[in-house]
């Protein structure tokens, strides 16, 4: 049997996945801190670029931009399509279908954004409802409420869902250092910490 051969189910695949942003808005991220707002939208970069170099598409959702604004400046290259929701979870406006039907195989779902108590947590639910694994990557979403989010974590924890960080991501992503892509990831990592 080959080392291959033996890779947990558990481990994220970059043919298996997606990225997911959910409401980086340019009004709703002025609600948060300050910090709390930089690391957020530098996190959520960070998972979109990592996303990019290794395949991974990536969707991104809007509450209500009428009021709340567009996708964060910083964000919005990283999705041509920006669907508006109309509920809290993200999932009916991306016409997704159960991961059982998902003619790409892409049945592992990483989520990032905010509200972590509101539009995430929703999300996450209904993803896990279709039969989806879903990855929450803490380091990428936010609240307001330290509480809130707290909360929630533990919520979609006990749920089911996979509490994991950016950086774990892109290299569950990667697999290997000898990965084609992996000298651009670890500059990718370089250049997230020299800006923090």
């Amino acid at each position: 049997m080959s080392s291959e051969s033996v890779r947990s189910p558990e481990l994220l695949h970059r043919v298996s996945s997606r990225l997911l942003i959910i409401d980086v808005q340019e009004k709703l991220v002025a609600t948060l801190a300050e910090e709390t707002r930089r690391s957020l939208v530098n996190s959520c970069r960070f998972l979109a670029e990592g996303a990019k170099i290794l395949g991974v598409p990536v969707a991104i959702t809007e509450q209500y931009p009428q009021g709340l604004g567009p996708t964060d400046a910083a964000l919005r290259d990283f999705s041509e399509l920006r669907p508006s929701k109309k509920r809290f979870s993200a999932v009916e406006c991306l016409g997704w279908s159960a991961a059982s039907e998902a003619a790409d195989d892409r049945f592992q779902i990483v989520v990032a954004g905010m509200e972590t108590h509101v539009c995430i947590l929703q999300t996450v639910f209904d993803l896990l409802a279709g039969g989806y694994q879903v990855y929450v990557v803490v380091d990428a979403v936010a609240s307001r409420g330290e509480i809130d989010q707290r909360i929630a974590l533990e919520r979609m924890a006990n749920a089911g869902a996979v509490l994991t960080t950016a950086e774990g991501v892109l290299f569950e992503w990667a697999e290997t250092a000898e990965a084609p892509e992996f000298k651009q990831l670890s500059g990718l990592v370089k250049s997230r910490f020299a800006n923090t």
